[in-house]
């Protein structure tokens, strides 16, 4: 059996994944056309989160703080990034334009989106062959510029699929003034890998039989999406640095060392084998927000910061259409010893008579989940004693329909498309629901912190990050070099700069 990715079988979908180049700093540059052509950066906390292409060029990068920015490029201009309603927003536009095309697309953060065009393709190839004409012209580049062969119904497929990416982009500019990158190939994983080839706004196919060398050409095995820094170290004390090494090494060794699934999955993907589905992706599994501060250390401050975090909560909740049924409280207490992994929840069933208040006037329902959430508090810490809080979350999940309404159904969400945003610039972002393993290997999380106030990972998010593969902060990080808080909520490609910097 070969476990070349060429086999036919499996070259057979076509899958798009689209990346916006640089979005934060398009977005801020639509907002504002007079920042277009000058150097640009977005910044959360002290980071610089992106930048755009000018900016780059005169030495900028993604990651560095804003006073070695500022010290490269002068005449850098800033923008602050904490508030993600804008990207949000035009996040959602984005993918709702490509549902217009087709109804498989699933969101990968804010800026990427992968769509299964199968069936589109199908029904183009089908034309083409019954007008009886044989030429087709691939869009943008081939990997490895490799030679088409038009006799080969997989490299026709592929081509158009590259056509339709095209359309893709295009649609994207003129109607959102976005651009973006697109790579074509007949799985999520190698689509993926091969978008980046050619940066910025240009797309890339990949052939199967150049599927080896994009795979090889990986430095660095947590390169390969879905494996994460965790996995990346257990393999690394195994002898397994790089792509080559996982596809060669013995398999029943890597089943004792990391488990049965874990280890066919991943050496799977070292081959470029990813059969996992383009699942659009459903309303939010919970509605969480969160703040984080330097101290709390008394029940009068901890009662305010949760007053502070409701309002725009149940507003949130109220646009939803659905109501929630279980609440949770997720406290973060000081430790100079375990400063990023000392975190506490509790949670309860909402009672049904405050359920029923859910989508009515907000404020009649915030005294009694205040005193839920305090009940809550209370079996956490004992007030009796000093306590010394950097966090508090509150996550309502458990969503239900109403009886009579259609709001929370799929349907709903995706003619919704931007869900609800408030005023404020606390940072937070909805949960997306993933289904199946398929899905939960690819739903990543691209959220970004705030300057003060940063949002908490739901723990069905954390599973799905855990199966994505997505690194765990890395410990041999001293914590000077950049705040956890952060890195937790970079985008996946960013998290990995940063470890690959500093191994």
């Amino acid at each position: 059996h070969s476990k070349s990715v060429s086999v036919r079988s499996a070259a057979c979908r076509v899958i798009v994944h689209v990346d916006l180049d640089c979005f934060y700093a398009q977005v801020e540059m639509i907002r504002n056309p007079e920042l277009r052509d000058k150097p640009l950066g977005v910044q959360q906390k002290y980071i610089i989160v992106t930048c755009n292409y000018e900016a780059r060029k005169l030495g900028v990068k993604k990651l560095m703080s804003v006073k070695d920015a500022k010290e490269k490029c002068p005449q850098l201009a800033l923008v602050n990034g904490e508030d993600l309603t804008p990207y949000r927003e035009m996040s959602y536009k984005v993918t709702e334009l490509l549902g217009e095309f087709c109804p498989l697309v699933e969101r990968l953060g804010f800026d990427e989106n992968f769509v299964d065009i199968t069936e589109i393709v199908e029904k183009r190839l089908n034309q083409l062959q019954q007008s009886g004409c044989s030429r087709v012209c691939v869009s943008g580049h081939v990997y490895n510029n490799q030679a088409i062969n038009l006799h080969d119904t997989t490299h026709v497929r592929l081509v158009i699929g590259s056509q339709i990416a095209e359309e893709f982009r295009e649609a994207i500019y003129a109607r959102l003034g976005l651009t973006g990158c697109a790579g074509v190939a007949s799985n999520k994983l190698l689509s993926k890998l091969v978008s980046g080839t050619f940066k910025p706004n240009q797309q890339t196919v990949l052939l199967p039989e150049s599927c080896q060398d994009l795979i090889r050409s990986l430095d660095h095995i947590q390169k390969v999406p879905g494996i994460g820094y965790k996995t990346t170290k257990r393999l690394e004390t195994l002898g397994v640095r790089n792509v080559c090494d996982l596809q060669v090494f013995p398999s029943a060794v890597l089943e004792k060392e990391l488990g049965v699934s874990i280890a066919q999955r991943i050496q799977k993907l070292s081959y470029g084998e990813d059969n996992s589905p383009v699942t659009p992706s459903g309303p939010p599994q919970s509605f969480s927000d969160e703040d984080s501060f330097k101290k709390c250390s008394t029940e009068v401050e901890v009662k305010e910061k949760i007053e502070e975090l409701l309002p725009d909560l149940l507003d949130r909740i109220h646009k939803d259409g659905r109501q929630p049924h279980t609440v949770r409280l997720t406290i973060r207490q000081f430790s100079s010893t375990d400063k990023w992994f000392n975190r506490e929840s509790r949670q309860c069933p909402i009672p049904s008579h405050l359920i029923q208040k859910f989508g009515k006037e907000s404020s009649n329902i915030i005294s009694p989940l205040v005193d839920i959430l305090m009940k809550l508090f209370r079996k956490m810490i004992d007030v009796d004693l000093p306590f010394h809080l950097t966090l508090l979350s509150v996550c309502f999940s458990n969503l239900k329909d109403l009886p009579s309404s259609k709001k929370g159904s799929i349907g709903f969400y995706l003619k919704q498309m931007s869900p609800p945003s408030g005023s404020g610039k606390r940072v937070r972002e909805v949960e997306d629901v993933s289904r199946g393993e398929g899905s939960a290997s690819w739903k990543q999380n691209r959220n970004k912190t705030g300057t003060t106030k940063t949002r908490k990972l739901s723990e069905e998010k954390k599973s799905n990050i855990k199966k994505a593969g997505i690194p765990d902060f890395p410990f041999h990080l001293s914590p000077g070099d950049i705040d956890q808080e952060v890195f937790r909520e970079l985008p996946e490609d960013i998290q990995k700069e940063i470890i690959s910097e500093k191994t």
